[in-house]
């Protein structure tokens, strides 16, 4: 089979395709012929500086769709042939791919390959950024960074539907922030004076939840940019900085808390209750409330292209691989 891998460290030249055997599923595990696989900016991350790399060669990839190859002992509610989607904990850029029973998900009536090889990383991040972790309430107002991106653009239109009385987003440019507000964004600002904005936007009181996959001094300013009783739910490191903690003076004054997420930490963690998150999720691209475009597709071969993509941060919405057809 065909997939891509890295031997070392660095930009995207050094994704190479290789020839290897079709791996064959162990107990609890699920072998799937992929179709599509999604392309995050923590796979960038990992081909440039070893995120979440245990040793190389290193195969990226956390979210793929596709045919239910072969299944592993102890395996129940899945078959060959199966339509599925699965989060993965690498690996995904390949025409065979492993992944763990409970990481896979049967596709709902009416949910395509295509649109499912969008969902696995994505959609399940943004529903509890929204309401299991992010707790928005009708009439409440919410900053999103990064809302132009895949998460950014589920978030928007969760929000919204949510009944949120104000949905702010955070994006690097104008088409970025032309994009956003189509998809359910109010008002986007700019990351270099976000918090004078929200404050202008908000009459001074700031907003109710803040959502940041930056970290580093975003957070902190994210932090100076909440209401009272506001909240903060960090998901990522994007800038690359010395995270920077929040303690009793930044959150105790007003009554200020900071929550995290993590869809990969909560797979190792609570399989139980990602499945569960997981199926809440996919029901909002069922019913309509969630559309997540895709704005670009590469085949497997040039996987690289794709890297320089979204790691030259021009990049809306969901890039695909195209592994195979």
């Amino acid at each position: 089979m065909r997939a891509i891998e890295f031997q070392e460290y660095g930009g995207p030249e050094v994704l190479r395709l290789v020839q290897a055997a079709a791996p064959e599923p162990g107990p609890g595990q699920v072998a799937i012929e992929a179709v599509w696989a999604g392309v995050n900016f923590a796979d960038v991350k990992a081909r440039a500086d070893g995120y979440r790399v245990a040793s190389l060669p290193y195969r990226p990839g956390l979210e793929v769709s596709g045919r239910i190859r072969a299944v592993g002992a102890g395996v129940e509610g899945l078959r060959a042939g199966q339509e599925v989607a699965a989060l993965l904990d690498g690996g995904g850029y390949a025409e065979v791919v492993l992944a763990e029973a409970a990481g896979v998900f049967a596709l709902p009536e009416g949910l395509d390959l295509r649109t499912a090889a969008t969902l696995p990383t994505v959609l399940p991040t943004a529903h509890a950024l929204v309401h299991e972790v992010g707790r928005l309430q009708a009439g409440e107002s919410v900053l999103v960074h990064g809302a132009a991106g895949g998460i950014g653009t589920a978030v928007g239109q969760l929000a919204r539907a949510a009944g949120a009385g104000a949905v702010y987003g955070v994006a690097s440019g104008e088409a970025k922030a032309d994009y956003a507000r189509k998809h359910g964004y109010d008002e986007v600002f700019r990351p270099d004076t976000f918090e004078t904005e929200v404050r202008r936007a908000t009459g001074g009181r700031g907003v109710d939840l803040v959502l940041d996959p930056v970290g580093g001094d975003t957070l902190r300013r994210g932090l100076e940019a909440l209401a009272v009783f506001g909240r903060l739910v960090s998901f990522g490191n994007a800038g690359g900085a010395e995270p920077w903690k929040a303690g009793q003076g930044e959150l105790y004054a007003e009554g200020r808390s900071v929550g995290g997420f993590s869809v990969l930490g909560l797979a190792q963690s609570a399989p139980d209750a990602l499945r569960a998150l997981t199926d809440r999720a996919l029901r909002t691209v069922c019913d309509g409330t969630v559309v997540l475009p895709v704005t670009a597709e590469f085949p497997l071969e040039d996987a690289a292209g794709a890297h320089r993509l979204i790691g030259g941060r021009g990049s809306t919405g969901k890039l695909l691989l195209r592994i195979t057809g």
